[in-house]
């Protein structure tokens, strides 16, 4: 963590070198001296952090780094944005400027290099010499073997008691049969989820319960500063004193292979299990795996780990992995309970908490450690005043609290470990709200913006983005909320508690400022990142000269009042994120913020772009989708640099149903100069443009609207030219316009998602080279000819959507489609039947069927979709639902392995619908309050509170005070609870 402050100013003091800055008035040579310097005290900090010996020094030093490094930061933007300014000048301005402001323009260029100037002095003073840094002898920190196992601060230290351990039986069950199954030979069983999740716990309580079963066993921890002879001779120990045999009298003189060599002869003939506990890289694997035999006596290894490439890593012939997940809503409550309510009765909220509490335990989000210290913490607390000012300081309390330590402690384990290039990826994501969906392309974006991704000259910034959110999520430091097809994450959220964490990291670091209801007035210096998370005013921040980047979230802002006026003052701006702000007009200074790379413009009322946008030359993302902007001035021509320009605007109102699924913007002449291009939605077709979009052989992915039947050849020939294109989708003018592609030879090489938007008077013969498509998308096709036998071979398709796509009769599956995972079939008029033949689609998940108004029965033959958990059902005929509406209804036993099955439908008030089966457990906790559980019709169904798994099917249940009126009960969604009402 110390490092990677130095490897900020390094990389910065580089840019300044590459800049020319650094010629200016002489500063070349100190910059270089500079280097030198911060280059060996990077490699003294790594080897200090390596041992664990950061000191006060270093510490107080580094903080020294930080404020440098910003310093650093500002002289580069400046210069930068000055010579910005200057290409944006004409050539008689540039001469103008060049006689008349000389004098102005030498003064300002002395400025900034009379400001590097002693910032450099600074830093160099700031740097202690080395060897009076390396004066501590840090070889009197070693380990000593034989005082323990190595010491770490890891989930090791936490270990539940038998009572206090929750929601762990089923996966307890599921090691246990791993541990004692017949299989002979050797097996890993890995168990990996993120810091605090209760690896240690759930592997501890199932090797204490199994020990007996095995001739010997052990329990190592393992940690990221193992020192391999120290771990050998502690497993030597704990094998030999678990069989109580004696321990062999030279184990402190043997070497490592000695002790392999031991170990290895040792266990040959026995049945062993061992635990390796904290493990943070494979090669501890390749480092012990010749001393753990092979043989064929049942022995098993099991492990913990945060990371997924350790648990996946190739350890030989048996490997189980267990994905740890989070306790559910009423295990967490339980707890949590056990530790704050002790000494009450049945562990019993007070009901003057119970609103406060479980907002708490929802802050950790199902983290079995997080939710036993707060509890442990809250037990110290009698007071409601003291429990609503805990929750309003939470993230100080996470910080600073020491009953909480072991929280933070824990989970700055895994943002430790980070290599520097994602430490800073992974603070950007504190800019975001608590609980917020992020887009990985849009992270992807904005990480190139801020200029996290390292250059490398044989990938694309855009790939390297996307394996640092890989890692992070390999690292269990983010959660994949959506996946693509192919397995690429597509939407994370962060983990309440990693929020937190990177909040505090971020406040220490100086990296960003949150301003939101809890922190509206708190910190009034100039931010250098700003998320705006409440209502913004002027009194927000005054100076915005420093800001970089500015993020407005918006989801409670509904009209222009909530946001009083954007600021103009940026000038050093380089990301501006305005998704969803609902304000008309764009601040006159936008023009001028010659450092932007990012511009987010998404759902905004804005209706036109400055004429002028072309001065924003190092602009990388330009998003105007579903903006009211349907028009792109001739100025966009001269963003080189721009990379990524979305601008697609979706119907909303009515997408299925309307054959217009998305309109495309109307481009200058001249768009197809943008070398720089990768992402290009979407493209209005006028005049000749569709033949200079063969220039756009770059693109990775591109949309266009408003295509002609005598578009055909030119657009074929585009697409042709194409080889790196991975999305197209291509919309016709209008829906009687006829969409030809028969004219291109074969499919992209590359293509993952296709959609065509018109009609298909024939299926075009090069979908059968489709072997890299995994989404499929037609829409008002309305094809007379079964097109399935065309697409059910390819590959790897993963999810088609059929939107008004045939006119037939029926669709008939008779075989292919193995990857198929999601099937949506909507609004074909004449369905009447659909017939699933056994073999075909053996992997689909989810089915969705949408207003076929003729599909009176089920699919026949849904019973062989062995694999189907989701079947939606939206807006059909009554007669379809009544088949499986009841446990008697005529086709109910052929839905029972599928968990989840929904109703939707509309009424005069809005959607309505309801769960036909559900898979999920509802539970109701006690309560002081007396309450009855009452029917649609006002009839009691339980009369006392407990656990119920029943399918709810059409029965609405109300959970409401005695006495009370029952008009006094508020719905709510499927399965939550409030306000005393369940609605299933």
């Amino acid at each position: 963590m110390a490092s990677a402050a130095v490897d900020l100013l390094i990389g910065k003091v580089g840019l300044i070198l590459e800049s020319g800055v650094s010629q200016l008035e002489g500063v070349g040579d100190e910059l270089q001296h500079l280097m030198r310097e911060l280059l060996a005290m990077k490699s003294f900090l790594e080897d200090a952090e390596r041992s664990g010996a950061l000191g006060e020094v270093e510490e107080t030093w580094m903080g020294t780094v930080r404020d440098v490094s910003i310093d650093v930061q500002d002289i580069i933007d400046d210069f930068t944005y000055h010579r910005n300014m200057e290409k944006c000048w004409g050539p008689y301005t540039r001469a103008f400027h060049q006689t008349i402001f000389f004098p102005m323009n030498l003064w300002k260029r002395h400025r900034i290099a009379t400001k590097l100037h002693k910032i450099i002095i600074k830093a160099i003073k700031a740097i202690p010499e080395r060897n009076q840094l390396r004066g501590v002898d840090r070889s009197q920190g070693g380990r000593d073997c034989d005082h323990g196992q190595i010491n770490i601060y890891g989930e090791s230290s936490l270990f539940f008691k038998d009572d206090e351990l929750v929601g762990i039986k089923d996966a307890k069950e599921k090691l246990v049969g791993w541990l004692l199954s017949g299989e002979p030979q050797r097996i890993v069983i890995s168990v990996v989820g993120m810091g605090g999740s209760g690896k240690t716990s759930l592997v501890a309580d199932t090797f204490n319960s199994q020990t007996a079963k095995f001739d010997c066993y052990a329990w190592i921890t393992v940690s990221k500063t193992y020192n391999i002879e120290c771990l050998l001779r502690v497993l030597i120990k704990e094998l030999f004193a678990s069989a109580m045999e004696r321990v062999p009298q030279d184990l402190s003189r043997m070497s490592q292979i000695q002790m392999v060599e031991l170990l290895a002869n040792y266990l040959q003939p026995k049945r062993y299990v061992i635990v390796f506990d904290d493990v943070w890289d494979t090669n501890l694997w390749r480092q012990i795996n010749g001393a753990l035999p092979d043989g064929t006596h049942g022995s098993r290894v099991m492990l913990t780990t945060r990371r997924e490439d350790i648990a996946s890593f190739s350890f030989g012939f048996g490997c189980h992995i267990h994905h740890v997940q989070p306790l559910k809503e009423n295990e967490a409550w339980v707890l949590f309970s056990k530790k704050a309510f002790t000494g009450l009765p049945d562990n019993c909220c007070p009901p003057e908490f119970e609103h406060i509490a479980r907002d708490l335990v929802g802050k950790c989000k199902g983290l079995p450690l997080g939710i036993a210290a707060l509890g442990a913490l809250m037990s110290t607390k009698r007071l409601a005043s003291e429990w609503t000012n805990f929750y309003t300081t939470f993230n100080w309390e996470l910080t600073n609290n020491p009953m909480l330590e072991v929280v933070k402690r824990i989970l700055m384990l895994s943002y430790n470990d980070l290599p520097y290039r994602l430490e800073h990826c992974f603070l950007y994501m504190c800019i975001f709200p608590e609980d917020y969906v992020i887009e990985c392309d849009r992270l992807v974006r904005l990480w190139m913006a801020e200029g996290f991704v390292e250059k490398v000259r044989w990938a694309k910034p855009e790939e390297l983005a996307e394996s640092y959110i890989a890692e992070l999520t390999c690292r269990c430091m983010v959660q994949v909320v959506k996946r693509e097809p192919y397995g690429r994450a597509k939407a994370l959220k962060m983990h309440d508690l990693l929020l937190e964490l990177a909040l505090s990291i971020s406040e220490v670091e100086k990296f960003c400022t949150v301003y939101n209801e809890q922190k509206k007035n708190e910190d009034k210096r100039t931010p250098y990142r700003l998320s705006v998370q409440a209502k913004y005013g002027k009194q927000a921040h005054r100076d915005m000269s420093r800001v970089r980047t500015f993020f407005i979230f918006a989801p409670n802002m509904t009209d222009s009042s909530s946001v009083e006026k954007l600021p103009s003052d940026f000038k050093l701006l380089k990301v501006m994120d305005l998704r969803h702000v609902p304000i008309t007009k764009l601040p006159d200074q936008l023009v001028k913020f010659y450092n932007m790379k990012y511009l987010n413009l998404k759902g905004m009322q804005v209706k036109e772009l400055p004429r002028d946008i072309g001065n924003l030359h190092h602009l990388e993302t330009l998003d105007i989708r579903h903006s009211k902007i349907r028009m792109l001035p001739a100025g966009v021509v001269k963003l080189q640099n721009l990379r990524h320009l979305l601008m697609y605007h979706c119907n909303f109102q009515d997408l299925f149903r309307s054959y217009y699924f998305f309109d495309g913007t109307k481009v200058p002449q001249g768009i197809c100069k943008l070398e720089s291009l990768q992402v290009c939605d979407a493209i209005e077709l006028e005049g000749t443009l569709v033949k200079q979009l063969r220039q756009f052989t770059q693109l990775t992915r591109m949309s266009i609207t408003n295509v002609r039947e005598s578009d055909e050849e030119d657009l074929c020939k585009t697409l042709e030219s194409m080889k790196l294109i991975e999305h197209f989708f291509v919309h016709t003018s209008n829906e009687d316009e006829v969409l030809r592609l028969d004219a291109l030879p074969s499919a992209p090489p590359l293509l993952k998602a296709l959609g065509l938007i018109g009609k298909l008077e024939k299926v075009p013969l090069w979908f059968h080279s489709l072997f890299s498509l995994t989404q499929l998308r037609l829409h008002w096709s309305r094809s007379t000819k079964d097109f399935l036998p065309y697409i059910q071979t390819l590959p790897n398709l993963s999810i088609l959507r059929l939107n008004n796509a045939y006119l037939g009769n029926q669709l008939v599956f008779h075989s292919g489609f193995p990857k198929l995972s999601e099937l949506y079939i909507m609004e074909l008029p004449k369905l009447n039947a659909i017939i699933i033949e056994r073999g075909a689609m053996p992997t689909l998940q989810r089915l969705v069927i949408t207003e076929c108004m003729e599909l009176k029965q089920l699919p026949n033959g849904i019973d062989h979709l062995t694999c189907l958990q989701s079947l939606s059902l939206v807006t059909v005929p009554h007669e379809l639902v009544e088949r499986i509406r009841n446990e008697g209804s005529l086709d109910r036993s052929k839905v029972m392995h599928i968990s989840d099955i929904s109703y939707h439908y509309k009424t005069e008030l809005g959607w309505s619908g309801e769960r036909l089966r559900s898979s999920l457990q509802w539970v109701v906790q006690p309560s002081n309050t007396p309450v009855s559980i009452l029917s649609r019709d006002g009839l009691p169904i339980l009369p006392e509170w407990k656990e119920w798994n029943e399918d709810p099917l059409r029965i609405l249940f109300v959970i409401i005070p005695k006495n009370s009126p029952i008009t006094s009960v508020h719905r709510i969604s499927y399965g939550q609870f409030s306000s005393g009402t369940v609605y299933i």
